[in-house]
């Protein structure tokens, strides 16, 4: 008698790539944007309720700074952590970096369960935290995962020292112009050459004039699907319940939110919260603007140790 094998479909609501052989070119190109940055001390898996989270190590050559705060940095929708190759140098510099690849993006986590939901997230988080064996730490996040940053702020805060924000979810239901600006970038990769460095000042997407991010960032739409919702912003009285040290840096062109008026809301709701809108940019100050973001985030660490 023979007997059939079934073999179990994922999850609809968990990510994954679309092959191995996808997946390994994938990693190639991220390779090469984590070659424009630092370079990693050590690679490492942590091992969580949901799923592996695989984390980047950075450490300054300066024996006093391997002892402060250290640093995590939390990658947006879409990609990885190669993306903070603009910010590893700098800060590095100046304390250890750790920055992790977000279960359910691509990079070289493993989703095994969903996270998307506010409470799952803050406790994955936290159980990557413990993993690593930090008590306390200056939690970055840009994009998406300004929210998980934000999100963390709310629901585990013991572990923070601080949250930097840059262009962040989680103040405004994301609105319709940010999703045709992501969909009009992501065609723009296919532009001409020549037209590129236009369609970057007007879209502006620096992806579109490096080759090394264009090449990542096209790869990891065709390698990998993603399973999850936009996240929903937080509720003022969840706002007004943060009290960890906080720091919002904005795009004034940003696409995701409307600056001017979270500049004024964030520090109403949050007490001691700093607000600031950064010129000449929109969804990416961290990217278009990396030296002058990396010294205000570094102040803004050395004032709360």
């Amino acid at each position: 008698m023979t007997v059939s094998q079934t073999v179990p479909r994922p999850q609809a609501d968990v990510g994954r790539y679309v092959s191995d052989a996808w997946r390994d070119r994938y990693f190639a190109a991220c390779d090469g944007v984590y070659a424009l940055g630092a370079t990693a001390l050590t690679e490492t898996d942590v091992e969580t309720s949901f799923g592996t989270t695989h984390v980047y190590r950075y450490g300054p050559a300066d024996p006093a700074a391997q002892s402060r705060t250290p640093v995590l940095l939390v990658h947006g929708a879409g990609s990885c952590s190669a993306m903070w190759y603009p910010n590893t140098p700098a800060l590095s510099a100046d304390r250890p970096v750790y920055a992790v690849d977000t279960p359910g993006d691509p990079g070289r986590s493993i989703q095994r369960e969903p996270i998307h939901q506010p409470e799952r997230a803050a406790q994955w988080l936290d159980e990557t935290l413990a993993g690593l064996g930090l008590d306390r730490v200056h939690l970055v996040g840009a994009s998406y995962g300004g929210w998980l940053a934000l999100n963390q702020a709310h629901r585990r805060p013991e572990r923070l020292a601080s949250v930097t924000l840059l262009d962040p979810g989680g103040l405004e239901k994301v609105g319709l112009r940010f999703f045709v600006w992501i969909f009009a970038s992501l065609f723009a990769t296919f532009a001409p050459k020549a037209l590129r460095p236009r369609l970057a000042a007007w879209l502006e997407q620096p992806v579109l004039i490096m080759p090394e991010l264009r090449t990542m960032i096209r790869l990891g739409v065709r390698a990998y699907r993603i399973r999850r919702p936009a996240p929903l912003p937080l509720s003022e009285d969840e706002l007004s319940a943060i009290h960890t040290p906080l720091y919002l840096v904005l795009g004034k062109r940003s696409l995701l939110v409307h600056p001017q008026r979270q500049v004024e809301r964030v520090p109403r709701l949050i007490p001691g919260a700093r607000a600031e809108i950064v010129s000449h940019t929109g969804h990416g100050p961290g990217i278009d603007h990396a030296d002058e973001i990396n010294r205000r985030m570094l102040s803004f660490m050395d004032s709360t140790d």
